[in-house]
């Protein structure tokens, strides 16, 4: 599976403030069943500014995509899309040695071009 941290902000143009307002309802009822089938693992409502940040953990981007836009007030919102990994796929000792291993060999092949 892949995890994504969605920010999503209420973007309504002036015209559409009414008809996003009456169909709220529907997004929160939306967000709820995905939080409900485990695509959505958290969702939070952000203080002090309007819209949300939910972490998602579906198959694919294009799964994402699709979840995203089926909400009945996506047409309202503004996403921003944040790839994650799990802390524990990622051993930064193993890139650590690979990255001094890199160097090293770097350093070798700077010396022999000097005469």
């Amino acid at each position: 599976m892949a995890l994504f941290a969605v920010l999503a902000t209420q973007a309504p143009t002036a015209g559409e403030r009414e008809v996003f307002l009456r169909r709220l309802p529907e997004g929160f009822a939306y967000t709820k069943e995905l939080v409900d089938k485990g695509v959505i693992r958290h969702s939070w409502i952000r203080v002090g500014a309007s819209g949300g940040l939910n972490i998602y953990d579906v198959g694919s981007h294009e799964e994402l995509l699709s979840v995203l836009y089926s909400n009945p007030v996506s047409p309202y919102l503004k996403f921003e899309v944040i790839p994650l990994a799990e802390p524990e796929s990622f051993d930064p000792a193993a890139y650590l040695l690979k990255w001094d291993a890199k160097a090293k060999n770097d350093s070798v092949g700077e010396a022999a071009h000097v005469h």
